[in-house]
Formats: structure tokens, sequence, C-alpha cells
């Protein structure tokens, strides 16, 4: 699926990908990601992109997905599709992201200005659009890390509070009780 980044610099449209996650987007974010990741003390530093790749394999319940721009991957997100419900639509079925994340160099604290912007925006999205596309009426939910909550906040998600029985990360969720 054709999508469109933003370059940093000036805001100019550059096109991109939002692809099935392969083999080369973990590759990648080991061989190109993983070392900025430790070196600037990234949240998400420890992740094992090869690992859910495997994971992913077994269980049909999960799905990986990355963006790709000038032939390098610029972002990944793994969802649940089967297993979690909304705590705002009691009942009711979501898309679970357990995992979202953009490369280093398209992170402000990192780098700035950013190479693209707009990559956890396009994958929020399209985890909206599969949860539409499951009959779930776009509901979303995640437990944010704690550099990621202002992100969320800007996403008109709710904030649910600390998750004790998750680390005590923030939950958010996408409901149908909010415009987007």
């Amino acid at each position: 699926m054709q999508v469109e980044l933003k370059c940093g610099s000036d805001n100019t449209k550059v096109p991109a990908y939002l692809v099935e996650f392969k083999p080369k987007h973990a590759e990648e974010f080991e061989s190109l990601w993983k070392e900025l990741l430790l070196e600037f003390t990234q949240e998400d530093k420890y992740w094992d992109w090869m690992f859910k790749l495997r994971y992913v394999a077994n269980n049909d319940n999960l799905e990986i997905y990355a963006i790709e721009c000038e032939n390098q991957t610029q972002g990944l997100m793994q969802i649940e599709t089967q297993m979690h419900g909304s705590q705002i639509d009691r009942g009711k079925r979501l898309i679970y992201i357990d995992g979202i994340a953009t490369a280093p160099w398209n992170r402000l604290e990192i780098q700035n200005p950013p190479r693209f912007k707009g990559i956890g925006s396009i994958l929020l999205n399209f985890a909206r659009l599969r949860s539409f596309d499951l009959g779930y009426g776009g509901r979303v939910g995640l437990h944010s890390l704690p550099g990621a909550e202002g992100f969320y906040n800007k996403q008109n998600m709710y904030d649910l509070g600390a998750d004790e029985d998750y680390d005590n990360l923030v939950y958010f969720e996408h409901g149908l009780l909010r415009n987007v």
C-alpha cells in the first residue's frame, strides 16, 4: 500500500510503502537501528523484531508491518487481531498494537530535523483500518512506553491510566466515542 511521508527538513511529501514484514526488515533493525537505539538509550532498544517475525509465523492472530522509503525500513508495527477486548466498549474486540517503532533517524531526540515524519501516525491509522476490516469498528488499544505517551494523546486516543498488570504502562485506546 502506498503512503506518503513528510521530509523532516522541508515537509515535502515523499512516496513510501506500507508492506508486510519480511526478514529484511528485522535485519535492518539489527544492523541499522539497534546501535543507535542503544547509544541514545531509547525505550525500545531491546525489542527483538527477528523473534517477533518467528513468533508471528506460528500465530494466526498476529501481523507485522513495515514502512519502507528510499529502500530502507522507516517504521515497524506488530498487531494482535483476535484476543483483546475494548475497555471503552466492553464486550467488543479491538486491534491491540504490541509494538510500534520508527527508525532512529526519524526521532527528534536523535536527529533534528528527523529524516521523515508521519510514520507513527500512518502505522496507527493502518491499525484502525485493520480494525474496520475485521469488523471491530476502528477500535485500537496499546500500552505506551513512557516517552510516547504525548504522541498518543495527540492522536486523540483515550488515556485510560497506568495498568498495574502491564508494568504500570499507560493504556491508550481509540474507541467509537471520539472523532478522529
